[in-house]
């Protein structure tokens, strides 16, 4: 690592060269990087798949759908109405001429007092419409007393695609002000404070023009645009943050070159070991076959590697150019270490350790307690804001057109599939026998079927009707019900959205033997196997990030013990983040409309706080560390180490808390949720954990700290207390 810093020394200039010509190449393709985004990354290849395209191939089911809600004042008569919405699907017909529409006045159902509905279906999927949904955005016009807005899954697609970008620019807006300010209080002066931000932009801005070439083989979710600036933001500056601090300190007694060799060999080595550690804790989420995860652990782990490289190479090249002119423009002086508000404030907590680990652990218990009622749920129409007609207008639809009991998040779709025609009289008695099966399951509020269609609950009388007596009457029954030897039904369940019990009701029924092939789709299935897929893989995700990281800090800092504690704490902390975060958005405190916690929050806050907080946890025990090899003094260097780094990760935080507390004035609901969710995570971790219970155990503990195998770390010397 010191010959590393060595040669960027040396080869400064062409460092910067190289690095100028990937930010203007990457940033081209960052540029480009929003038009390869699409969906909210929920694709799971299981059976919910499979049923939802043998429902496309077999039974003619549309790939995607656009429903267009129209309204009227009461003062429009209803002919003004009916010539209003005739008129716009003309202008539809004139731009999709080969395009399948169903008009509110050919249905019965499609017109309710002030208001109709009508549909477009489309032979693409929701995320690809992007041109289709602006050519009819530029045809859908209203007028005076009338009123038409498209909704569906195409437009919130497209919408919370409009809505992340928005936030990004908004949380940019408000996180790097703030920022720079902490910033400065850090370092004093605008040059040093100006350089992190530097830093993180180039890291972000490469980390995005190399993700848009992950498109080509992989989906990419809207929300890259929202997790890729949180983590690299915060992480980039964070690594800058040691790195230019530990700089400033060695330049004071040390040449330009010395300087950097040392702060490459310490402050380098920890930016390594912490960038590791959220690596592994990132790269977890590829357990999670969904497209969200597998999403974030590519961003993520891309933009962990890319900020680390940048803080190993960029960074020290500039700082090679600038010198001893990374002190100038200063605005505030900076207090000696020695009589600082951090050497007093360690010694406080070094004096009573016993107290302090008490009260942090009553305080980290205490939230553990709404935990418990945490209700999780795959986020929806109601992630967008409140003020996107999108989902307004699904709203209208739903309470006027749909009944509550008949909607789709009550909806498990059902095809049967028998060996030879599903018409033959032995095979409807099959049917038969497994429709009633599910009629008489308490949890069934009602069944579509042929035998509900058509009235007629007897084999011997539907059989007649469907085969012999088939008429123009039974014919639309006959194709929305009956392909080859295949059946739709419909299943009605009485249990409320993102209920569990209608989850485990469609695995269960999914695992029976009914006699004949049964496939199972709708929203609780599909609902049923992401919940499924990350209850059973996460826990492989979370073996990998405790198990690396125990190595990874056993090796770092030959010690049995410290690792271990610093697993414990994450792990108390994080669970007392989640139980604040429920009673913040759960039980509707501080102003927020209660809502359920979306399901990414757990597994996103876990994977990327433990990592992130292993930062502090390194910054801190290698100081200590540097000192004790010094020392030999557990205590002192206890003291010396918080004195030390105590002011770098109290910025650090405030940075990260910033960065990704921005994302709550955010109006995506997930998106928000889990930007306060590590915002608490990071004060908590880096106040109650690092600040107070870190150094009261190291206290407590004293030289068994350092304990590895039977051997304690040698000393280097005794004599000097305090590094060169």
């Amino acid at each position: 690592m010191q010959k590393l810093g060595g040669y960027i020394y040396k080869k400064r200039k062409w460092v910067l060269v190289f690095w100028i010509f990937v930010i203007l190449l990457l940033g081209f393709f960052a540029l480009k990087l929003p038009t390869v985004l699409s969906g909210n990354g929920f694709e799971y290849k299981g059976e919910y798949n499979q049923t939802r395209k043998l429902l496309e191939q077999e039974f003619g089911h549309s790939k995607s759908s656009i429903i267009l809600v129209f309204e009227k004042d009461k003062s429009v008569s209803d002919e003004n109405f009916r010539k209003f919405i005739q008129d716009i699907f003309d202008k539809i017909t004139a731009i999709h001429d080969r395009q399948q529409m169903i008009l509110p006045f050919e249905q019965d159902g499609m017109v309710k007092d002030n208001y109709a509905y009508g549909l477009l279906t489309f032979n693409k999927k929701a995320e690809s419409l992007g041109k289709e949904i602006n050519q009819l955005k530029d045809v859908l016009e209203n007028k005076k007393g009338l009123k038409v807005t498209m909704t569906g899954e195409p437009i919130i697609v497209q919408d919370l695609n409009t809505a992340s970008q928005e936030d990004l620019a908004k949380a940019e807006m408000i996180g790097l002000p703030i920022a720079l300010i902490v910033l400065i209080l850090a370092f004093g002066g605008l040059v040093a404070a100006s350089l992190p931000i530097v830093i993180g932009v180039v890291s972000i801005l490469c980390t995005m023009g190399t993700v848009y070439f992950f498109s080509y083989g992989a989906d990419l979710t809207i929300f890259i645009l929202n997790i890729v600036p949180m983590i690299g933001l915060a992480l980039s500056i964070d690594f800058a943050l040691l790195f230019i601090n530990r700089y400033k300190e060695e330049l004071k007694t040390k040449s330009i070159q010395s300087a950097l060799e040392i702060t490459v060999s310490t402050a380098g080595r920890s930016i390594i070991f912490s960038g590791l550690c959220v690596f592994i804790g990132l790269s977890a989420l590829w357990f999670i076959k969904i497209d969200i995860f597998q999403n974030v652990a590519l961003g993520g782990m891309t933009v962990v590697l890319i900020s680390a490289v940048c803080a190993l190479t960029f960074l020290p090249a500039l700082l090679a150019i600038l010198g001893t002119k990374i002190n100038r423009l200063s605005i505030l002086p900076l207090a000696d270490e020695q009589t600082s508000i951090w050497y007093r404030f360690a010694k406080i907590v070094m004096r009573r350790p016993i107290l302090m680990t008490v009260t942090a652990l009553v305080i980290l218990l205490a939230g553990l307690i709404p935990l418990k009622q945490m209700v999780l749920a795959i986020p929806g129409t109601e992630s967008l804001p409140p003020n996107y007609p999108s989902r307004t207008a699904l709203e209208v639809f739903k309470d006027h057109f749909v009944a509550k009991e008949q909607r789709d998040e009550k909806k498990v779709t059902m095809v049967l599939e028998t060996k030879g025609s599903i018409l033959e009289k032995n095979n409807l008695e099959k049917v038969s026998e497994v429709i009633k099966k599910l009629d008489n399951d308490r949890l069934v509020n009602s069944i579509n079927s042929p035998f509900s269609a058509t009235g007629l609950q007897d084999v011997d009388q539907l059989y007649q009707v469907l085969t012999i007596g088939k008429n123009a009457k039974m014919a639309p029954i006959f194709d929305y019900y009956i392909r080859d030897n295949k059946m739709l039904i419909e299943v009605y369940l009485k249990t409320g959205e993102h209920s569990s019990k209608a989850r485990q009701w469609v695995a269960d029924w999914s695992n029976k033997d009914l006699g004949l092939k049964a496939s199972f789709g709708g929203p609780i299935k599909f609902e049923q196997e992401i919940f499924s897929e990350i209850f059973q893989k996460a826990p492989y995700g979370f073996l990998l990030i405790v198990i690396s990281t125990f190595v990874i800090l056993m090796a770092a800092f030959r010690s049995i013990l410290i690792p271990l504690k610093a697993i414990l704490m994450n792990v108390l902390s994080l669970g007392c983040t989640f139980g604040i975060v429920v009673w913040i958005f759960q039980k509707g405190h501080l102003g927020i409309t209660p809502v359920d916690i979306a399901l990414i929050l757990p597994v996103f806050v876990f994977t990327l706080v433990f990592g992130l907080s292993m930062d502090y946890e390194v910054f801190l025990i290698s100081r200590i560390q540097e000192f004790y090899l010094k020392t030999g003094d557990n205590s002192e260097a206890t003291i010396s180490g918080l004195t030390y780094t105590s002011k770098i990760i109290t910025s650090a935080a405030a940075i990260m808390i910033v960065v990704t507390g921005a994302f709550a004035f955010t109006g995506v609901m997930p998106v928000k949720q889990l930007g306060v969710g590590i915002a608490i995570a990071i004060f908590i971790d880096a106040t109650i954990v690092r600040m107070v219970l870190v150094p009261a155990l190291m206290k407590l503990l004293g030289d068994w700290n350092w304990w590895f195998f039977g051997k304690k770390n040698k000393r280097l010397h005794r004599s000097s207390k305090k590094p060169a």
